[in-house]
């Protein structure tokens, strides 16, 4: 089997790759049949050159490769018939903006299994680059503080060459008394937590965190259950939840109240209560003042959150009041940080992680006969139609 990295060429360029050559080398070496090859680029985090001291070829054209491993779309023109290609098709939830993509790769045979639908028996996720983007998420929310209230400067994560440097300027700051809340405990939110682990920042009991004053900064770390009710008041799972999520409430509100900032690294599915309103951000009580919200689903369950943001300008105001977009420094503002591809700014240490699980989860699929049906819930396309488990995506894919 042989498989491919190929180069990246969605505008803005995305310097993230699926597997480093380190990855490579213990592909290689835990599976001797399997060869790998590598497209030349300019924009990768990892060079040429660091493929090829690793031992790999890189080529100009690398059509005679079976496997095609990409991070982001591959435009239409690029798509080779008749290959496997992995990468993010952003098509799951029929994006109108992606409809032609899917299209193309049924007419052109091509066989998709797309990053988002690598999943378990039980249809979690397996890999992903969500644990990144709740690390530079947080540390640009923190950013974000520094910058409005004037208080530390920071610079941006995407100007640090890694993790290791973007530590080393938070313990150059020291955090002013205040209180975040953040949201989710999967990938992002583990990601977002180990930066305010990092800054010492004190974690505390829901309990303590809305009833006490403290004399530091302070966070809590909430799931579902903790700011969601059943209507009914009954006491459930989170699956439940899940389930029924028409059936719940939000008390989120309790947290508006007490909160300066907000750090959003929570799965928002359909149906889900609102965090917030833009009645409720008006509130005297509403005291958040700064939003990093990862999540970044526009015009959704955040009311401030009014459109994504980029690595270049990631920061905007929104005015509570003229519910419309202002500078972030402006007294009344809310800042938002709502960059919506956040892992793009450390992408050798975000690579990596990927790489790993990748490495661990996908690749033993190709040499096992898929006995864990891996690449059998994954394959979204095949022999040019709709594989059963997206058949669902089929008046999409005939819409004009």
């Amino acid at each position: 089997m042989k498989f491919a990295i190929i180069k990246e060429r969605k505008n803005p360029p995305d310097r993230r790759v699926v597997l480093s050559p380190d990855a490579c080398k213990k592909v290689v070496k835990a599976f001797p049949k399997a060869e790998i090859i590598v497209e030349s680029s300019d924009v990768r985090v990892f060079s040429d050159s660091e493929y090829t001291n690793k031992g790999f070829e890189v080529l100009k054209d690398v059509s005679e490769a079976n496997v095609m491993l990409g991070v982001k779309e591959v435009p239409i023109n690029a798509l080779i018939p008749n290959k496997k290609y992995f990468f993010f098709s952003h098509t799951m939830k029929k994006q109108p903006y992606n409809r032609k993509l899917l299209q193309a790769i049924l007419a052109k045979n091509i066989e998709l299994y797309d990053h988002e639908t690598i999943v378990n028996k039980d249809g979690f996720r397996i890999i992903g680059f969500g644990y990144y983007a709740g690390v530079v998420g947080a540390y640009n929310g923190i950013r974000t503080y520094g910058l409005k209230y004037k208080t530390f400067k920071l610079p941006k994560a995407s100007d640090l060459k890694n993790r290791d440097e973007m530590e080393a300027e938070l313990d150059k700051i020291t955090i002013p008394k205040m209180k975040i809340v953040l949201t989710g405990k999967g990938r992002v939110g583990s990601g977002a937590k180990e930066i305010l682990d990092h800054l010492k920042i004190l974690e505390v009991s829901i309990d303590d965190y809305l009833n006490k004053d403290f004399d530091e900064a302070v966070y809590v770390q909430i799931d579902v259950l903790d700011y969601n009710e059943r209507k009914d008041g009954q006491e459930l799972d989170m699956f439940d939840f899940f389930d029924n999520p028409k059936d719940y409430r939000s008390t989120f509100k309790r947290y508006t109240e007490v909160s300066d900032m907000f750090i959003a690294g929570h799965f928002y599915g359909d149906g889900s209560p609102v965090f917030y309103t833009k009645d409720d951000a008006k509130s005297p009580d509403f005291k958040i003042r700064v939003v990093a919200d990862i999540s970044c689903d526009v015009d959704g369950p955040i009311a401030s959150t009014i459109r994504s943001s980029t690595i270049a300008d990631p920061i905007y105001g929104y005015d509570p009041e003229t519910e419309s977009e202002v500078d972030y420094m402006d007294d009344n503002a809310i800042a938002v940080m709502g960059v919506d591809n956040l892992p793009c700014e450390l992408p050798d240490n975000s690579s990596r992680g990927f790489g790993f699980m990748f490495f661990m989860h996908v690749i033993p699929a190709f040499f096992d006969n898929d006995k864990n049906g891996i690449l059998e819930r994954a394959k979204m396309t095949e022999n040019g139609k709709l594989t059963e488990r997206f058949a669902y995506l089929q008046d999409y894919v005939d819409e004009e």
